[in-house]
């Protein structure tokens, strides 16, 4: 794969594992300089660190919470300031709270539209700042094939996903003539942490390939966005699911 945005620096929140931190070891793979941001999961994000720079490649760790505002827009100056521009950021922050709408609490709905969506605009606005000044760069947004058709029990998480996905297509059409590509990946059923309570039997029977995804195959997908063999794609969601719609 050509790669001219290889030994650039990658910016992917929510990196401590799962698809987070797939992204991350193949990035780093890629050779880029992965910046791997974490909440509270300070042991799993190491690890990422450490499978980064198995790969050898260069890294280091940043905590800040995306939902945050103030101290997400101080991290990234931060992280600039010290690791120089950042060529490609990977919105992977992203939580659930599930449960059927008539019974879902306000907490629950914030939580889950605060990560995704706002966590989007916090992090994205200051990178996309200085993408522009550079006129160079690549956004990818994690969704979810929820944020496509919706899901019971996730109203929540299919709102936000859905807005990330309108969000994204409408920011790539504002910097596309500026040479920044912004895209989407919408996940189908992968082998995470976040499926651990779901009936995976009873889905796998209707998913065409008849199996769960790993995360490395969302990983790959996000490293081919981040390509300039990807060179003229943007506003685009590419859908990883194993064939179900």
């Amino acid at each position: 794969m050509s790669d001219t945005l290889k030994n650039n620096l990658a910016l992917v929140t929510g990196a401590s594992k799962g698809i987070g931190r797939a992204i991350c070891v193949e990035l780093a793979n890629a050779g880029y300089r992965v910046i791997i941001n974490y909440r509270s999961d300070e042991a799993g994000a190491a690890e990422t660190l450490a499978l980064v720079k198995n790969s050898g490649s260069d890294g280091r760790v940043v905590q800040f919470d995306v939902t945050d505002h103030n101290a997400t827009q101080d991290a990234i100056e931060q992280i600039i300031k010290a690791d120089g521009a950042i060529d490609t950021l990977i919105n992977n922050a992203g939580i659930t709270a599930d449960g059927l709408f008539i019974m879902m609490p306000r907490k629950d709905w914030d939580k889950v539209i605060e990560t995704s969506l706002n966590g989007f605009y916090n992090v994205t606005r200051p990178v996309l700042e200085k993408m522009i000044r550079l006129k160079r760069g690549s956004i990818i947004s994690i969704a979810s094939i929820a944020g496509l058709v919706g899901n019971r029990g996730q109203a929540n998480y299919a709102a936000a996903k859905a807005g990330l996905i309108a969000a994204s297509r409408s920011v790539a059409t504002e910097v596309a003539r500026l040479g920044i590509r912004v895209n989407v990946v919408a996940p189908g059923l992968i082998d995470t942490e976040m499926i651990k309570d779901a009936p995976v039997d009873n889905i796998k029977t209707l998913i065409p390939m008849a199996r769960i995804g790993q995360p490395a195959e969302v990983a790959r997908v996000v490293r081919f966005l981040c390509s300039d063999d990807a060179s003229y794609v943007t506003g685009q969601v590419l859908s990883v699911n194993g064939g179900m719609f």
